[in-house]
């Protein structure tokens, strides 16, 4: 086994979906001959992001503004995101939408040719913009066109090992082509990380089999901070497999219905009542469960059936089509059972309003970003607003580095290292397989870092997280082939996702406050005197992970000690 040296571009791109197609399509738009190359796992249009199916925000009728998607936004972190970053997230939304609309994007017009606009969770009017229930599927399949259009250099069903650095200085990426079964050094000026979520480390989930937190650990190992890791979004309504159910359903007048046939929402959020912010609304779903409200103690209904047929499948066709399949219920006629499922990485990889991260040259955008817009729970309909946004500004600010900075020269000790953890990864014969490690990491995070949290589950959860990654290091591959060999993919996703649980639980612990996403049931308060700042973790230079904090940002508007919906 060798790693060749045989490709080289200015800027390489990690990740297909919407942030990295709009990084690696913003920087050509700029600069028609820009050397772009685009590394995905599987093919850009597999990509997570087009899974996304309620809308995108943002704040385009006369009677709205950015400032009131900027408050909705921030009262809906808990106040944890960076006002900063959220405002240019909100006031450069409109022209995302422009942006995406001149691409060709389908959305979803009223009679008088405008953008439909459906109501979203914790937000105070009608701004997510949509396309049917298949928001993210039609925006990733729109910007693939425009890539493909632009022959910009995709190399899909690759994956990513090694970020290269050396002095502090970003090198090239060391990667595995699937299909060749051969791994390439492949050099670069700049590099965009857009890698998706890390939802996979958690047993039920809403995510792909493809989000296992590639991005942050690939970033944790090469020495940058990992920002809020302990914040992981819970979807209220998830079908009992996991499969997500959007949001957009009780956007367009879904009831939340226990056993007893009653809409329990007013009891938690009597003003915003199905379209409370995430975490409340999934917190009070797994309470009448918890409490003996919910149906065969497992799971409560979403109500569709009083918006019609001609409404369902107009604007919810998908999440009919799901039902059927999947639950065996078609929503027209029956509730679709429901409960939470684990769905969105607000943590990641700390960078600032321009993409940028602490190392020079690598910039990252996206759910395995930290910018952050999202602070402790995000509202739906931001999160592809987001892989937009500061997709582009990652791309333009990869161009501007890789105008400015020369190709670096490099040692060979980066890839003798490497190829010496690969070669001794495959060439070993006795240990553990993969599988029952990652079935025993998922069970831990679900039990000890879920939707209800304490002192006791967590640190029980830390230690076995530590205990996992010992087993790992002795993990071992049956597949000793080159060619698509997946069985030593999933040991590699294996390795980022335990580094991803173990990075959560580090900032998971101390923070002895609830808020948002993060809710202790020994610290049911938020706590803005000793935790309003954000958790950093970063691994020191005998690889042990530290943790650290920093001021969270703040322009006009003013944290609340206490939040009501």
């Amino acid at each position: 086994m060798q790693i060749s040296e045989s490709k080289t571009h200015d800027i390489i791109i990690i990740g297909a979906g919407l942030a990295g197609l709009s990084a690696g399509l913003e920087a050509l738009e700029n600069d028609e001959n820009a050397d772009v190359a685009i590394i995905s796992k599987v093919h850009p249009v597999r990509s997570h992001s087009g899974a996304a199916q309620g809308g995108i925000n943002a704040a385009i009728r006369f009677d709205d503004s950015w400032k009131g998607h900027q408050y909705d936004t921030v009262k809906g972190s808990w106040f944890l995101a960076d006002q900063d970053a959220v405002r240019v997230l909100t006031s450069e939304a409109k022209d995302a939408i422009a942006r995406l609309d001149k691409y060709g994007a389908l959305f979803t017009r009223n009679e008088d040719g405008t953008l439909a606009q459906r109501a979203f969770g914790g937000q105070s009017r009608n701004r997510t913009c949509f396309v049917a229930d298949k928001t993210g599927h039609n925006l990733l399949h729109t910007l693939f066109e425009q890539a493909v259009k632009r022959n910009i250099n995709i190399y899909w069903e690759w994956f990513v090992t090694k970020i290269v650095i050396e002095d502090g200085v970003f090198k090239g990426i060391i990667a595995f082509d699937l299909v060749k079964g051969e791994f390439y050094f492949i050099r670069g000026k700049t590099l965009v990380i857009a890698t998706g979520g890390a939802g996979r480390v958690f047993g039920q989930s809403s995510n792909a089999l493809i989000n296992t937190g590639d991005g942050v650990g690939l970033a944790y190992r090469a020495g940058l901070p990992i920002e809020d890791m302990e914040f992981f979004q819970i979807h209220p309504t998830g079908l009992l497999n996991g499969i997500l159910i959007t949001e957009g359903a009780r956007g367009e007048g879904g009831h939340l219905i226990n056993k007893d046939g009653e809409r329990f929402m007013k009891n938690y959020a009597p003003k915003y009542m199905e379209l409370g912010p995430r975490d409340l609304v999934a917190r009070s779903i797994h309470l009448e469960i918890r409490e003996g409200r919910g149906i065969n103690d497992e799971y409560v209904h979403l109500d569709l059936r009083h918006l019609g047929e001609e409404k369902i499948t107009n604007r919810l066709p998908q999440i009919r089509e799901i039902a059927i399949h999947f639950a065996g219920v078609d929503p027209v006629k029956e509730p679709i059972p429901i409960r939470p499922t684990v769905h969105y990485t607000m943590g990641g990889i700390d960078v600032n309003v321009d993409a940028e991260s602490e190392i020079p040259g690598i910039f990252c955008a996206g759910e395995c970003s930290c910018v952050s817009v999202h602070g402790a729970n995000r509202l739906g309909g931001n999160s592809l607003l987001e892989t937009v946004v500061f997709g582009v500004r990652a791309g333009k600010s990869a161009l501007d580095y890789s105008k400015e900075n020369k190709l670096h020269e490099y040692s060979d000790e980066s890839l003798s290292t490497e190829l010496k953890r690969l070669t001794s990864l495959l060439d070993r014969t006795k240990g553990e397989r993969a599988a029952p490690i990652r079935e025993d990491m998922e069970k831990t995070m679900i039990n000890s870092f879920g939707i209800f949290r304490n002192e006791k589950l967590m640190q029980e959860g830390a230690e076995k997280v530590m205990e996992l990654r010992e087993r790992f290091e002795n993990v071992i591959i049956d597949d000793k082939g080159k060619t698509y060999n997946l069985d030593l993919v999933r040991v590699l996703e294996l390795e980022n996702m335990l580094d991803v649980a173990h990075i959560c639980a580090i900032g998971a612990i101390p923070r002895k406050e609830s808020r948002g996403a993060h809710f202790r049931e020994d610290y049911p308060e938020m706590d803005n005197d000793n935790f309003f700042k954000h958790s950093i973790v970063k691994r020191d230079g005998n690889g042990e992970a530290k943790l650290s904090y920093k001021d969270v940002t703040v322009e006009d508007i003013e944290p609340l000690s206490e939040i009501k919906y």
